[in-house]
């Protein structure tokens, strides 16, 4: 019985200390997410590629050898942004997540279609700020909305084998993600036509 307690008792004091061990490192884990990471050694608004992965030092975890990857660190608080994707020979896909790691849109190369992927990304602000005939009319034009100002663009191509590995590294090298500095403004409204004269009396001249 004395036993039993005796075991309740440590299981409770490491219970805290592990508790009180969480909560003393949570501010340095929390700032230590994949944006922080990345920031030192990516640009904002321009795609960075990323050395290959390595077990002993990976830029991002969980990265796959097959593929080459790069970033778009990006922040649209001066403006829309253009991505543009060369597609690889195997696989070209791109994901994209908020400044908290919350994936909200992905697109491949099966998916577009074509060779090149380009769209637009913006905030829902920007995007409502549209003039009417700006708006996604043909399928040639994809308008992304991002939920936060600022997050990650992931690009990936894969090479199916090690000596393609430098084509799909060219690929994403010829990528590009900046800032448009011929944005669409608002549409104006049109001023109100002038009225017509007051007709003249007859007898009149």
């Amino acid at each position: 019985m004395i036993r039993l307690v005796f075991t309740i008792i440590a299981g409770v004091l490491l219970g805290g200390v592990v508790h009180l061990v969480s909560v003393l490192a949570l501010p340095r884990i929390a700032s230590q997410d994949a944006y922080s990471r990345l920031t030192p050694m990516t640009k904002l608004n321009a795609v960075t590629p990323l050395p290959l992965a390595d077990p002993n030092n990976a830029s991002m975890p969980f990265m796959d050898p097959a593929f080459a990857l790069a970033i778009c660190r990006y922040d649209l608080s001066g403006g829309p942004i253009k991505l543009t994707v060369p597609v690889s020979q195997a696989y070209t896909s791109v994901s994209f997540y908020t400044r908290n790691e919350v994936a909200y849109y992905a697109i491949n190369d099966r998916s577009a279609g074509r060779k090149v992927i380009e769209l637009d990304l913006m905030t829902e602000a920007q995007h409502n700020e549209l003039p009417e005939d700006e708006e996604v009319t043909a399928a040639d034009r994809l308008i992304i909305d991002s939920p936060t100002a600022t997050g990650l663009i992931v690009l990936k191509a894969m090479a199916p084998e090690p000596g393609l590995m430098p084509q799909a590294q060219a690929s994403l090298a010829a990528s590009s993600c900046k800032v448009q500095t011929d944005a669409p403004v608002a549409k104006q409204e049109e001023p109100a036509p002038a009225p017509p004269p007051p007709p003249t009396p007859r007898g009149k001249r």
